[in-house]
C-alpha cells in the first residue's frame, strides 16, 4: 500500500511534497507543474529522486518521503521521513558555503563541489519526520 495518494503534490502553503519509501517497485511521475516549472519524481524503497525542468534537485538513498520542500535563493528547507538512515544529495550553487540544520540543531558548515552537490546524512525512522534546513552563507 502506498504511503501517499500522489507521488508528488502541491501543499496549501505553496511547497511541494514527493516520494514514497514504502514502494517495492519504482514508480515515477513526469511533467508535474508547479509555479511554472515541470517536476519529475522517481521513487521506491531504494531511492527517491526529484528533477526540476530536467535538472537534478534532490536524491536520497535509500528512498524517502519529503514534505514541504521550499527552495529560495538563500535557503532549502523540507521535512524528510524514511525507514532507515539516508544519504541526501541536493543540487545547490557551485562552490558556495552552506550552514546545515537538522531538527533545529546546527550540524556545521559544508561547501558544495564544482557541480554544486551537497551531501547530507540523516538519521531516520518511520516514526517521525526530520526537519532539514540548508542556508547559504
Amino acid at each position: 500500500m502506498a504511503l501517499y495518494e500522489n507521488l508528488i503534490r502541491e501543499e496549501k502553503d505553496g511547497t511541494i511534497s514527493f516520494g514514497d519509501y514504502t514502494l517495492e517497485a519504482k514508480q515515477k511521475v513526469s511533467d508535474f507543474q508547479h509555479n511554472g516549472d515541470l517536476y519529475k519524481v522517481k521513487t521506491f524503497h531504494e531511492i527517491t529522486k526529484l528533477e526540476k525542468n530536467g535538472l537534478f534537485v534532490y536524491e536520497s538513498v535509500p528512498g524517502t518521503a519529503v514534505s514541504h520542500l521550499d527552495i529560495s535563493e538563500k535557503e532549502v528547507s523540507f521535512f524528510v521521513k524514511g525507514n532507515e538512515d539516508a544519504q541526501i544529495t541536493l543540487e545547490l550553487e557551485a562552490e558556495k558555503e552552506y550552514k546545515i540544520f537538522i531538527d533545529g540543531t546546527n550540524v556545521g558548515k559544508m561547501k558544495t563541489n564544482l557541480g554544486g552537490k551537497l551531501v547530507i546524512s540523516t538519521e531516520l525512522n518511520c516514526e517521525r519526520e526530520v526537519e532539514v534546513r540548508v542556508i547559504k552563507l
